[in-house]
């Protein structure tokens, strides 16, 4: 198995908030067309492959498509920082690392319009307060379902976690195959890209980076 490993951005100097940074933290502002207008570019699609959008078996295609489009990018109707605003502080003392493993996900790539395949692995270490396990599931889901580049989906996933609980510290690692090297172009299947980000304690301290990276290696951590 190939692996590409990318760390991907650089952390923004404090003050450097911009409303490309922050943009993550609201849902996106879309305009969307009709119902129709979807539906007769997806006829024009049909068109454009050779096919024959008259014979049986492309009749309710386009529509068909429009729902399929609908639901596999959702993430634009839903804000990734309210799936976190519900927090616990009765953590019991509790201040180590929380991480989550294998958190599964289908993106599309936002080049070629086709699916990244992959599995987020996403930590934090709290500050008094925790979050429920399934929320963290949910902000990679809501960024998966948006069109992406792996390189953004990781950063944002670190971002939002980290701007809204204020956590010490939060570490994304994610694994994906994407279809646009297996299904065309270089045609190279099994080849996986990894990109990572750090905030925080897992940025400054290489300690703790490097004990994200040994739980992910371990099956029982």
């Amino acid at each position: 198995m190939d692996a590409i490993i990318k760390n991907f951005p650089p952390h923004a100097d404090k003050g450097e908030a911009t409303a490309e940074k922050n943009s993550y933290m609201d849902k996106a502002v879309t305009d969307r067309p009709s119902q129709e207008e979807v539906e007769n570019a997806v006829r024009t699609l049909l068109r454009w492959t050779g096919d024959d959008i008259n014979r049986e078996g492309l009749i309710e295609t386009p529509k068909r498509v429009a729902k399929a489009y609908r639901e596999m990018f959702s993430g634009y109707d839903q804000c990734p920082a309210e799936e976190l605003g519900r927090t616990f502080e009765e953590v019991q003392g509790y201040n180590d690392m929380v991480l989550i493993k294998d958190i599964s996900f289908h993106s599309h790539c936002e080049h070629h319009m086709v699916p990244i395949i992959g599995k987020a692995h996403v930590a934090y270490l709290p500050d008094g307060k925790v979050v429920g396990l399934s929320k963290i599931a949910r902000v990679v889901d809501i960024f998966a379902r948006r069109l992406q580049t792996q390189e953004a989906m990781t950063a944002q996933i670190a971002h939002v976690i980290q701007d809204v609980l204020k956590p010490r510290g939060v570490a994304v690692l994610v694994e994906a195959e994407h279809m646009c090297m297996a299904m065309r172009g270089i045609r190279k299947q099994g080849s996986f890209t990894l990109t990572t980000t750090f905030t925080g304690a897992y940025r400054e301290d290489l300690q703790e980076q490097a004990r994200f990276m040994t739980m992910l290696r371990d099956k029982h951590g």
